[in-house]
């Protein structure tokens, strides 16, 4: 009897070292609600960390040369600029083919005769060369201010301070004999030109003044003639018509 009540105090004191044991493990793999509050504070917290980092990301970028936030406000800008740019365009457009100012006292308004054709200069000058290779008019060599004319009647096609190397030029289409025929007038002092284009203009009205703009060295008249677009030696073609040179 007294051996079986031996075994179940052994039994009973092993049990109760194995509950000692075994409970504080199990205790720490336990979370309690403080600890369990904490981790779901911490997802919370950092889940508003995110959205606010998601937020600072979202001020206005800088698109080009726009500072804009949305494309409505992009649009705007460029359509500011491009109004501006328009105006700009429009400005240089009007100042380029309107006449400047410039003294004309003391000049005559008109070349002296009666053709249909006139001589171009209104002063004395020389020629000092003329249509050949890849020059493709005559230069008539005077003094700076020296008046120039309109050779024939007809229309202004071109007037501005900048035609290519042309420096000031004009450019006058005309219809002689049936045949369309344009003279261009090149190398003219700045501010001179007394013609602006879409004008009509007779023969031998004042239209600019002798002057070295553009690709030039000297004082001269770069005058050139096409007949049908195709190029004609100026002076021939001058004396041809009643207006020696």
């Amino acid at each position: 009897m007294k051996k079986p009540l031996r075994s179940i105090a052994i039994f009973g004191a092993v049990g109760a070292l194995v509950a000692a044991v075994a409970l504080p493990a199990y205790a720490s793999t336990t979370p309690t609600t403080e600890a369990a509050t904490t981790l779901q504070q911490v997802a919370m917290d950092d889940a508003q960390s995110l959205v606010v980092a998601s937020e600072a990301t979202s001020a206005p970028m800088d698109r080009g040369n726009y500072s804009a936030t949305t494309p409505e406000e992009i649009a705007q800008k460029k359509a500011e600029e491009a109004a501006k740019a328009r105006a700009a365009a429009a400005a240089k457009a009007a100042a380029s083919s309107s006449p400047s100012s410039y003294s004309t006292a003391g000049v005559a308004l008109v070349a002296p005769g009666s053709g249909q054709v006139r001589n171009p200069v209104g002063g004395s000058y020389y020629v000092s060369r003329t249509l050949s290779g890849s020059h493709n008019g005559a230069d008539m060599v005077g003094d700076a201010g020296t008046p120039l004319y309109a050779a024939a009647a007809g229309t202004v096609r071109i007037s501005t301070d900048s035609y290519y190397g042309y420096g000031v030029g004009v450019v006058i289409d005309h219809v002689l004999g049936g045949q369309q025929v344009s003279t261009l007038y090149g190398h003219m002092i700045y501010g001179s030109r007394q013609v602006q284009a879409g004008q009509t203009v007779q023969a031998g009205q004042l239209i600019g003044f002798m002057g070295s703009t553009g690709r030039s060295t000297a004082n001269h008249l770069h005058f050139e003639v096409r007949i049908g677009g195709g190029l004609v030696e100026p002076i021939g073609w001058l004396n041809a018509n009643g207006a020696p040179a």
